[in-house]
């Protein structure tokens, strides 16, 4: 039975069928590396799986091979290097350019909001290898699609107009006036290479996840993990210690981080549902206490809550938890 048969068969009885399992296995000879695949097809022959021949692939590290949309390369002079493959940096070009084309007679907003979440979550996952020329090529990339997309928006106005109405320094953490951005509202389109890159930290020989011993080695490394948000939040986060100063609760959860652009996309669409981002910073609006800021950042479903009581007393004030002072 294909693999294909069997997920459409689980799938009809509602059974959760297994993904793929991926593995890279970097070896010291050719005989080698056939000698830890004979012993990988017997370890994995019991449990029903087996290698897919047509995706298994043996070459010399010089040449490099794709693996979950990286590219493992050793370069002249001994360095090895993991980027973006060239097969990934294709698909999100072309999803970049196809969202744009289809936004068409849109709004600037319409783009900010359907690309912001897309550039996120690719540089999200892909800032612990070596991106830093990708993403700055594909922020030119993006400047190409919006620039063509206001062109198109507005065929009779100079190029001076066009410029002057949708480009310029919206950001106020940034010093860009290339930023594409929506004028009535200052919202603006973050770029790719504002993911400051954050190199991938080794994991402790023989530390498996699936290890119930070493659960608290795990969460203790994803609690040291930094979320991709730039420097001005995470500053707040870490004086918040990560709660929100009007319930308690974590801003952001401490599970295990996404595994893949889409997923990084997703988890960016989370947090700006359920948190607070920079734009939407509280100022309560009083006086701080000596030495202290009255920014916080706070749950959205919180804010609302908050500003829904204010409406009603407007003498009220928020409330801050005493642990959290």
């Amino acid at each position: 039975m294909s693999r294909e048969v069997q997920v459409r068969f689980c799938e009809r009885r509602g059974v959760r069928f297994p993904p793929p399992t991926l593995l890279a296995v970097l070896c010291h000879s050719q005989k080698q590396a056939q000698q830890v695949k004979a012993r990988l097809a017997k370890w994995l022959a019991p449990r029903g799986l087996s290698f897919n021949e047509d995706k298994t692939r043996v070459v010399h590290l010089t040449k490099g091979f794709d693996f979950l949309g990286t590219n493992v390369r050793r370069y002249p002079g001994g360095k090895l290097l993991i980027k973006p493959s060239k097969a990934a940096i294709r698909r999100i070009r072309e999803r970049l350019a196809a969202e744009t084309r289809a936004l068409r007679g849109a709004n600037a907003m319409a783009i900010i909001v359907r690309l912001s979440p897309i550039t996120r979550g690719w540089a999200a996952y892909y800032r612990t290898v070596v991106s830093a020329e990708v993403f700055s090529a594909l922020d030119h990339y993006v400047w190409q699609l919006t620039y063509k997309w206001a062109t198109y928006s507005h065929p009779n106005k100079p190029k001076g107009w066009i410029v002057g109405r949708y480009f310029g320094k919206f950001s106020k953490f940034r010093n860009d006036h290339w930023v594409f951005g929506h004028r009535e509202s200052g919202g603006h389109l973050v770029k790719f290479s504002w993911t400051s890159i954050d190199r991938h930290v080794m994991v402790k020989g023989g530390a498996s996840p699936d290890d119930p011993a070493l659960a608290d080695y795990w969460a203790n490394r994803r609690r040291r993990s930094k979320p991709p948000l730039d420097e001005y939040t995470l500053g707040l986060l870490t004086k918040q210690d990560g709660h929100c100063p009007l319930c308690g609760d974590h801003l952001l959860t401490a599970d295990q981080p996404p595994q893949s652009p889409q997923q990084w996309e997703r988890w960016w669409l989370q947090v700006t549902r359920k948190a607070i981002a920079a734009s939407y910073l509280v100022h309560h609006g009083r006086p701080a206490p000596a030495g202290r800021s009255t920014t916080r950042l706070v749950h959205a479903s919180c804010h609302r809550g908050l500003q829904a009581r204010q409406r009603r007393n407007p003498a009220q004030q928020p409330c801050t938890p005493s642990r959290l002072a």
